[in-house]
């Protein structure tokens, strides 16, 4: 049996392809050199930006009075999702979460990040899964918005901030399982 890696094409029409074989050549060349790999799925779980990183300012538009933003998150874990209304794995990933988000509704915050070109579509697609957490819509043109959490553009992209607003963890271009999120959120506290 042999194993491809993993391909996929965003919304935004661009193509991805990651492996684990080449996070861990980057992760050995960047040491050899000195440098420290991008943020991603190669940082460990629960380890958070430099401690001289100032914490993410961000603010997206809501789809409803709900704020999503980093004033909004501050004081709790957030839970971030990027996603797409046409994307499978942004579906089961907004699945994942809609659980954990009504088992932990009091002590972490969750949030779907909605990108897109149409906002009617948005609306639809987080009233039809019953989203019970602030969700948020982001045109393609105002990407920008979401630089400070890297590269978005292969979704899902689930990120964990920490209590004070630092990115803690991120899952890029995959489904991040509850399991997983769960062990992150465990080193938070």
């Amino acid at each position: 049996m042999f194993s491809l890696p993993n391909e996929t094409i965003s919304s935004w029409g661009k193509r991805a392809t990651s492996s684990a074989r080449g996070a861990s050549l980057l992760a050995v060349l960047c040491a050899s050199c000195g440098a420290s790999p991008a943020p991603g799925d190669a940082a460990p779980a629960g380890a958070s930006t430099l401690a001289t990183d100032p914490a993410l300012d961000f603010a997206f538009d809501s789809l409803d009075a709900r704020a999503v933003s980093s004033a909004a998150t501050r004081g709790k874990p957030t839970v971030i999702a990027f996603v797409t209304t046409d994307s499978l794995p942004g579906q089961a990933q907004v699945d994942f979460l809609v659980p954990m988000a009504k088992h932990d509704a009091d002590r972490v915050n969750y949030s779907v990040v909605v990108l897109g070109d149409e906002r009617e579509l948005a609306e639809l697609y987080a009233k039809s899964l019953s989203l019970t957490f602030p969700v948020a819509f982001l045109e393609p043109a105002k990407a920008s918005a979401a630089a400070a959490f890297g590269d978005i553009s292969v979704i899902p992209v689930t990120v964990l901030l920490d209590r004070s607003g630092h990115l803690a963890w991120r899952a890029l271009g995959r489904v991040a399982r509850p399991d997983e999120i769960r062990k992150a959120l465990g080193l938070l506290r």
